[in-house]
């Protein structure tokens, strides 16, 4: 409960101080604190402190769109780990169960921790409105990209804004467009 107070009290402090739901870029993303479906707990900001960057991501067992990135985000999660970068999964679906997240995430290797958002509120938090939709937060949780994670005509956008924020450049572009399925609301 005391973690559902923390997330509320960030989701209220975000609304009154920005007058809008959603993150801009170079804004501070609210800490929030879960359980993944792997059964342990997951913090934002333990992980931004313990980590040079932070990709979150909303994804879904059912969409298409999503599932298509499933392999090049294992190997991501894989391969960006080594320079200090954390992958986290939410899944803002209310039709989704644990036991198809927990088997979807075993099926494709995902190792990195998934939360479950069936209520929405982190959605509504990172104001995400598709899976797959990603949102790079550097070490003190400043977000540096949104956006999708690649085209299909092969422009590895979330690769890129990785690689330009752990070489100490601007991400550009800072945002690209997410297709994907939509993150119902309310």
């Amino acid at each position: 409960m005391k973690s559902d107070r923390a997330l509320s009290a960030s989701l209220l402090a975000l609304c009154c101080a920005g007058g809008a739901w959603g993150l801009d870029i170079g804004g501070v993303a609210a800490d929030f604190e879960a359980p993944t479906i792997q059964g342990e707990r997951f913090s934002l900001s333990k992980s931004e402190k313990d980590h040079a960057a932070v990709v979150v991501l909303f994804v879904s067992t059912l969409c298409l769109y999503s599932n298509y990135y499933d392999d090049l985000l294992r190997d991501m999660a894989a391969r960006y780990a080594s320079h200090g970068v954390v992958f986290v999964g939410i899944n803002s679906s209310r039709v989704e169960t644990l036991d198809e997240m927990r088997e979807h995430a075993r099926r494709h290797g995902h190792a990195f921790p998934i939360v479950r958002d069936a209520d929405g509120k982190l959605a509504e938090l990172f104001d995400a409105r598709r899976t797959p939709e990603v949102f790079l937060l550097d070490g003190v949780g400043k977000l540096r990209y949104r956006g999708r994670i690649a085209s299909k005509i092969s422009s590895p956008d979330l690769q890129n804004a990785l690689d330009q924020l752990l070489s100490g450049k601007e991400v550009k572009p800072a945002e690209t467009k997410a297709f994907g399925c939509a993150i119902p609301r309310g």
